[in-house]
C-alpha cells in the first residue's frame, strides 16, 4: 500500500512536469494581437510564427523521438526543460519577428521531446496494474498543460502589468521548479546509453498497418488543424470581428477546446476504438460546422461549442486512431510507427494554418477560415466513409 501511495506519487509529479512542459508550446496565443500591435506585422505572418512551432515538434520526433528509450526519460526531459527555458528567453527578449521565430522553434523543440518521454516516464513510474490509469494521467497533462497555456497568459496579460513579459517570468519560474522536482524523481530506464547513440527516425508504414493508417491519418490531421487555426488565428477574429478585446476571454476559449480534447481522449476507454475513430469524425465534423457558422454570422455562442464540440471530436478520433495505429504496427516498428502518424498530425498544425494566413489577405479573414472549414470538412467526410467500409480491428487503449 505504501508503495503504491509513492508510485502515484512519483507518478502525478512527473504529470505536473509534463503539465509545465506543453504549457509553454501554447503560451502566446492570446498574445498574438498585442505582438501584431507591437511590431506590424500581418494575419500571414502570425500563422507562420505559428508553424514554426510544429516544424520544430516534426524535427525533434525525427531526430530525437527514440531518445528516451536510449538515453533514459530524465535526461530527455531535462532537455526539454532547457528548450522551454530557452524558449521563454527569447520571448523576454523579444525586439522583432527573429526573436518570436526563435522562441517557437525551440517550443516545437520542447514539446517533441516531451510528448513521447513524458508520456512514456508517468506510466514506468505508476504501480503494477495501474497502467491504465497512468494513461488517463499522461492524456490530461498533455491535453491539459496546452489548455494551461493560453489561460494563464491570457489572465496575466490581461489582469497583470507587462503583458508580453510577466507569462514568460511565470512560465520560466515553473520550468526551474519542475527542473527540482525531476531531479527527486527516479530513471526507470535501465542501462540508459550516451547521448551519441539517439539516431534519427525514418517514418514507417508497413504494409498492414496503411488500411488502417489511411482514415486514422486524415482524421489526425484535420482534428490537429482545427486547433492549429484555433491557436494562431481566433484571437485576432474574436477581437476584429466579434470586438472581444478581453484577452482573458479569448485564451479562455482556446483553452476550452484542449480541455474537450482531454474529455474525448477519456471518452474511447467508454466507447472502444472501432467506434471512437468513426464518433469521433462525426463529432468533429459538427465542430467545424459550428466553425463555419460562427465566421458565417459572427457569433460568439458558435465559437465557443466549435471549440468545445470540435476539442471533444478531436479528442475521440486521436486517441482511437493512435490506438488503432499502434494496434496494427508489428511490435518492432511500432515506435517509427506512432512517430509517423505525430509527423502527419503535427503537419496539420502548420500546412492548413499557413494556408489560411495566405489566403486571409486577398479574401479577409473570415472567407480564408471559410475555406479551410469546406477542406476539413470534405476530408473528415472522406475518413468517416471508409471507416463505415471498413472499420478498424476492436481494441480498447
Amino acid at each position: 500500500m505504501v508503495g503504491d501511495r509513492q508510485g502515484w506519487l512519483r507518478c502525478l509529479l512527473a504529470g505536473a512536469v509534463f503539465v509545465v512542459g506543453m504549457t509553454g508550446t501554447t503560451l502566446p496565443t492570446p498574445l498574438y494581437p498585442l505582438y501584431q500591435e507591437k511590431f506590424g506585422f500581418s494575419e500571414l505572418t502570425v500563422t507562420v510564427v505559428y508553424a514554426v512551432y510544429a516544424f520544430g515538434v516534426i524535427g525533434a520526433l525525427l531526430l530525437a523521438g527514440n531518445a528516451s528509450d536510449r538515453i533514459g526519460r530524465r535526461p530527455t526531459l531535462f532537455w526539454g526543460l532547457g528548450f522551454a527555458a530557452a524558449s521563454a528567453v527569447c520571448f523576454l527578449s523579444a525586439d522583432g519577428l527573429d526573436w518570436l521565430y526563435a522562441g517557437r522553434l525551440l517550443s516545437g523543440l520542447s514539446a517533441g521531446l516531451f510528448t513521447g518521454a513524458a508520456t512514456a516516464y508517468v506510466m514506468d513510474l505508476a504501480p503494477p496494474g495501474g497502467q491504465s490509469r497512468a494513461t488517463l494521467v499522461a492524456t490530461a497533462a498533455n491535453m491539459g498543460g496546452l489548455g494551461c497555456g493560453p489561460l494563464l497568459a491570457g489572465l496575466l496579460a490581461e489582469y497583470a502589468p507587462e503583458p508580453l513579459l510577466l507569462p514568460f517570468a511565470v512560465h520560466l519560474a515553473l520550468v526551474a521548479a519542475s527542473a527540482l522536482v525531476l531531479l527527486r524523481l527516479p530513471e526507470t530506464v535501465r542501462d540508459p546509453r550516451p547521448l551519441s547513440s539517439v539516431r534519427p527516425q525514418r517514418p514507417a508504414l508497413p504494409a498492414q498497418v496503411r488500411p488502417v493508417f489511411v482514415p486514422a491519418a486524415i482524421a489526425s490531421f484535420a482534428g490537429f488543424a482545427l486547433f492549429g487555426v484555433f491557436t494562431s488565428v481566433s484571437p485576432a477574429f474574436l477581437a476584429r470581428y466579434l470586438h472581444v478585446d478581453n484577452h482573458a476571454v479569448s485564451g479562455l476559449i482556446v483553452a476550452l477546446a484542449f480541455f474537450a480534447s482531454t474529455a474525448g481522449q477519456l471518452a474511447v476507454g467508454r466507447f472502444g476504438v472501432s467506434r471512437s475513430l468513426p464518433l469521433g469524425c462525426a463529432v468533429l465534423f459538427a465542430g467545424l460546422a459550428f466553425l463555419a457558422g460562427a465566421l458565417s454570422v459572427e457569433l460568439l455562442a458558435l465559437v465557443v461549442l466549435a471549440a468545445v464540440v470540435g476539442g471533444v471530436g478531436q479528442g475521440l478520433s486521436f486517441r482511437a486512431a493512435l490506438s488503432a495505429v499502434a494496434a496494427a504496427a508489428p511490435v518492432d516498428r511500432r515506435a517509427a510507427v506512432i512517430s509517423t502518424l505525430f509527423v502527419v498530425a503535427y503537419t496539420g498544425i502548420s500546412i492548413p494554418v499557413i494556408g489560411v494566413g495566405l489566403l486571409s489577405e486577398p479574401l479577409g479573414l473570415e472567407q480564408a477560415g471559410l475555406v479551410f472549414t469546406g477542406c476539413m470538412l470534405v476530408l473528415v467526410t472522406s475518413a468517416a466513409l471508409y471507416l463505415l467500409r471498413r472499420p478498424v480491428p476492436t481494441r480498447t487503449p
